[in-house]
């Protein structure tokens, strides 16, 4: 008899260890210490090299490498790839097969590199899909590199917002059932301990690559106060400078969570005053 999947036991109860923006104004630094990213073009960098998707897909798996070892160099804490979402399964059989299997690789090969680096490997998303194969060595890898922490590197893989909040709704009912009958239990720092990212900050700098201006049904709770930056740069040409524009980007921007300038500009004296 195989043993149950880890994806389908009963939630358990947890506690978020990051407060939400919307609650509270977090700290703004200079480097995001949360970097998330749609990693989109793989495809089009093929076919304008005449080669097929694969190609491009195995590329985008080199850029992954370069975009961790980017990240620890610049300090970056969490940084979150977009690589299937819930709605690339519409895709033709043959490229989601192959995209499977691309997975599999990925992670036969890399989980003990990244260990080894001290790297924090995490994955979600409704895993349940998976074949048996993909969730055990998903599993094997969260668990291998459960005690790292210079950087944590999160797959997103069968994941979507609306999934998210919703498995978190579902989690909170199950274990609070009598918050049923009172609308009032249920508030979003009630529901934040749910969602499959509690265990990290909220991403600061969103990346797109690929040209595309949109979300994507990506992080849809997490990123309501993030920067977003597109670029054209399809994924497998993303590398270092791409990564230092975006961030340079992030930095012009005025992160207010609400307030006015002229609140963040009183913060920002009263702050320089304090370090007298």
């Amino acid at each position: 008899m195989s043993r149950e999947p880890p994806f389908s036991r009963p939630p358990k109860a947890a506690t978020p260890l990051f407060s939400s923006s919307t609650r509270e104004v977090p700290e703004v630094l200079a480097t995001p210490r949360h970097v998330a990213i749609i990693m989109d073009g793989n495809g089009r960098w093929a076919r304008a090299r005449h080669l097929p998707r694969v190609a491009g897909h195995r590329k985008g798996v080199e850029a992954v490498r370069a975009a961790v070892r980017s990240s620890i160099e610049r300090g970056i804490e969490y940084l979150t790839l977009f690589a299937f979402s819930s709605e690339n399964w519409r895709r033709p059989t043959e490229e989601v097969t192959i995209l499977m299997d691309l997975f599999a690789l990925a992670l036969e090969q890399e989980v003990a590199k990244l260990n080894s680096n001290g790297i924090r490997f995490k994955a979600v998303g409704d895993m349940l899909r998976f074949p048996s194969r993909i969730r055990d060595l998903i599993a094997a890898g969260e668990a291998l590199t459960a005690g790292n922490k210079r950087l944590t590197l999160t797959v997103a893989a069968n994941y979507g917002g609306r999934w998210d909040v919703t498995q978190a709704a579902r989690a909170y009912f199950a274990l609070n059932p009598g918050a049923l009958i009172s609308s009032a239990a249920l508030d979003p720092d009630a529901l934040a301990p749910y969602l499959a990212m509690s265990y990290a900050p909220e991403p600061d700098l969103f990346i797109r690559t690929g040209g595309e201006q949109r979300i994507s049904n990506f992080l849809l709770w997490q990123l309501a106060y993030s920067e977003l930056y597109f670029t054209d740069v399809l994924w497998p040409d993303f590398g270092p400078a791409t990564l230092d524009t975006a961030i340079a980007s992030y930095r012009t921007r005025e992160r207010r969570f609400g307030r006015t300038s002229e609140q963040l500009q009183a913060a920002q004296v009263a702050r320089a005053t304090q370090g007298e």
